[in-house]
């Protein structure tokens, strides 16, 4: 019997579940005939739509709601739970770490394939600023939004019950780096709920406060223009909240934040969301990559030069077919990458029987963002949209794009509830470390010493 033909997908993102829900579709007569076989590799069993993360540390979406299990989407899949480690080309291999590996102690084991689809998505993108890597605070997981969350009430039952005002300030200053859709959504949305809980506290007041947002360039969400950009800007500062502009982080060492501009701010929490960078893995590979680390690529999202691989999304360098200046490539972000994903699906399907491939071509639609509860703005198809309006169609479109009818069902049934019943103030910070009480308890009593003779 003949091997069935791998097509492997590296990343369960966005373009990597999109990719293999179509191919499985596609292929469904090639899957049942055994001639075809998908698998998928993702450090994690779920797709998260990172857009709901802002909403989610707020508490009004629960973190369940804003992932996808792949395994019940992907059902016709083989799912692989770990990290791909290198890519050999030459030898149509790939060498991937998983659970087990780690559990045998054997280290890496290969996979071999046929067509090779990379979609491992970004990493954060930092910089060499002192104190960042023991105090900074990532927003680009689930884990890292429901964890910030836990971190802003921390900080509030803090200041409540210090009597050191030095600890009281630091406590109840949140220091938020980058500009961007991650920054400002999650700022807002977090200023939001602990406005909110601060009625809950019998010695804090929401003007205790301060939100800080620090931005390097002279502008902030420059997705939706410059117009859209400063209405933002005002509608932050109307709220109380410091916007930083041409600023940077220069020290966040001993917990104390150093802004470019000379100014210092004892904090506890510092948020950086300064932009992402490709996955480490494309750097180990065989293949073409850019000035920026992005995988070369083709409008038909083929990898240039190169046969039998694929990307799209954060990781591919996609030329913009629909672009009036010569050499613009589609920007990085989810608009793109779903729709890639399509395009990319069938490209593979038509590789596999011989039939031609289409060009990826996609005119940028605009953007929303969210600036906390019934607040928002918008540049949509030539429209500016500010406040309920942007606001609402922020949740409206974001509804329509989080996947399967099962989780629209859930996040509409969560939105529904939330503005009937008053926000939830709870911390799991214990969900963290949830071994820490049950650890406590078994440890052996401290030894004192024998006890004197009566």
């Amino acid at each position: 019997m003949t091997e069935p033909a791998r097509i492997l997908v590296v990343g369960g993102g966005y373009v990597g579940m999109y990719t293999a829900l179509r191919l499985q579709r596609q292929l469904r007569a090639e899957l049942r005939a055994g001639t075809a076989e998908i698998v998928v590799v993702t450090p994690e069993p779920y797709m998260t739509y990172q857009p709901f993360l802002p909403e989610a540390a707020a508490g009004s979406i629960s973190p369940r709601h804003v992932v996808v299990p792949l395994r019940r989407v992907l059902d016709r899949c083989r799912i692989v739970i770990g990290e791909v480690c290198s890519v050999d080309h030459a030898k149509r291999t790939a060498t991937l770490a998983t659970l087990a590996t780690a559990e045998e102690g054997t280290g890496a084991v290969d996979l071999t394939y046929d067509e090779l689809v990379l979609a491992p998505g970004s990493v954060s993108r930092t910089l060499p600023v002192p104190g960042l890597p023991d105090h900074g605070i990532g927003f680009k997981t689930v884990e890292e939004a429901i964890g910030l969350r836990n971190h802003v009430i921390e900080q509030m039952d803090i200041a409540s019950s210090t009597r050191d005002p030095a600890i009281r300030d630091a406590a109840l200053t949140f220091v938020f780096v980058g500009g961007g859709y991650a920054g400002v959504e999650a700022l807002a949305e977090l200023e939001d709920m602990a406005r909110y809980t601060a009625r809950y506290y019998h010695n804090l007041k929401p003007e205790d406060l301060r939100w800080v947002l620090v931005e390097a360039a002279d502008r902030i969400l420059p997705e939706v223009g410059a117009e859209m950009g400063r209405y933002a800007i005002r509608e932050l500062r109307a709220r109380n909240i410091d916007v930083r502009l041409e600023t940077r982080l220069e020290s966040c060492e001993d917990r104390v934040a150093v802004l470019s501009d000379g100014t210092r701010l004892p904090t506890r929490t510092v948020v950086w969301t300064a932009g992402v960078k490709p996955a480490p893995v494309l750097a180990e590979t065989d293949l073409p990559l850019n000035e920026r680390g992005r995988l070369r690529c083709t409008s038909r999202l083929a990898v240039e030069g190169v046969d039998h691989v694929w990307a799209a999304g954060d990781a591919a360098a996609v030329p913009d077919v629909t672009a009036k200046e010569p050499g613009r490539e589609c920007a990085p972000n989810a608009q793109h990458a779903v729709r890639q994903a399509k395009v990319l699906a069938e490209n593979i399907t038509a590789s596999l029987r011989g039939q031609p491939l289409k060009e990826y071509a996609h005119a940028y639609a605009g953007s929303v963002a969210s600036l906390g509860l019934h607040k928002g703005v918008a540049h949509v198809y030539g429209r500016k949209l500010k406040g309920y309006p942007a606001w609402l169609m922020h949740r409206a479109y974001h509804l329509s794009r989080v996947p399967t009818f099962n989780r629209k069902a859930r996040v509409l049934a969560e939105w529904t509830l939330s503005g009937l019943f008053k926000r939830e103030i709870v911390s799991l910070g214990s969900l963290e470390h949830p071994r820490a009480e049950f650890e406590l308890a078994a440890a052996p009593p401290p030894d004192h010493g024998d006890k004197p003779s009566s």
